[in-house]
């Protein structure tokens, strides 16, 4: 039987993770989730529009479904930081945090994905990664071998991260961003749109271009 899922987010990346979500089955063919809705804090009239044009319900703010029965939930919203501020509440009740993998994506050997995890249709994952908590993996994205992703870390699409990297904790890798083999890139940090990292990246820094270089550097504690 389907278990229950809540997606937490109207926008893109959230609709994305239904996808995610209603592609996935059991060996039967029967639907792994079964998706109840979506919440949102603050949806735009768009998204509520797209959401009911797809028979989804939208559920109500993030209060309103934690003041609701308990089910399995995924933060779907792009944003490190945001992600982490709601599954504090979520977890802080005691929910539970779905992984979404689509069929479509490709994982190798010795995979290991944390809680709240989603893996979008053409992503390739090849051998002997670990992902952290709330990690999103976008479209077409690639993690190279013996690389980890701390929590919270999105790829964006088609976004590519080379062997034996280190992404540490909320980093954001923006769309076509490349981080070549054994690198660090540190926690917070943000790689631009098509930026190709060929060195390691500080804690709290934004690197753009090719190959990147700082346009923020991080705040020492």
């Amino acid at each position: 039987m389907p278990e229950d899922l809540i997606i937490v987010g109207a926008g893109g990346f959230g609709r994305e993770a239904v996808d995610v979500a209603e592609a996935m089955r059991s060996a039967d063919g029967t639907p792994t989730w079964n998706v109840l809705g979506v919440a949102d804090d603050r949806p735009s009239e768009p998204n509520l529009t797209r959401l009911s044009a797809r028979g989804l319900r939208y559920l109500g703010t993030t209060s309103d479904v934690l003041a609701g029965a308990m089910s399995a939930y995924v933060v779907g919203i792009g944003s490190p930081a945001t992600r982490r501020d709601l599954v504090g509440l979520f977890d802080r009740q005691g929910w539970s945090a779905a992984v979404l993998v689509h069929p479509a994506a490709s994982l190798g050997t010795e995979v290991m994905l944390g809680p709240g995890t989603v893996i979008c249709a053409g992503a390739r994952l090849t051998t002997n990664i670990r992902l952290g908590q709330h990690v999103h993996v976008n479209p077409n994205a690639t993690i190279g071998h013996d690389t980890t992703l701390g929590d919270f870390v999105s790829v964006n699409p088609a976004a590519s991260i080379s062997g034996d990297c280190t992404v540490e904790d909320g980093v954001l890798i923006g769309v076509q961003g490349v981080v070549l083999n054994r690198l660090t890139v540190g926690t917070d940090a943000l790689v631009g749109a098509a930026a190709c990292v060929t060195s390691d990246v500080a804690p709290g820094t934004t690197v753009v271009g090719v190959p990147a270089r700082t346009i923020r550097a991080g705040v020492s504690a």
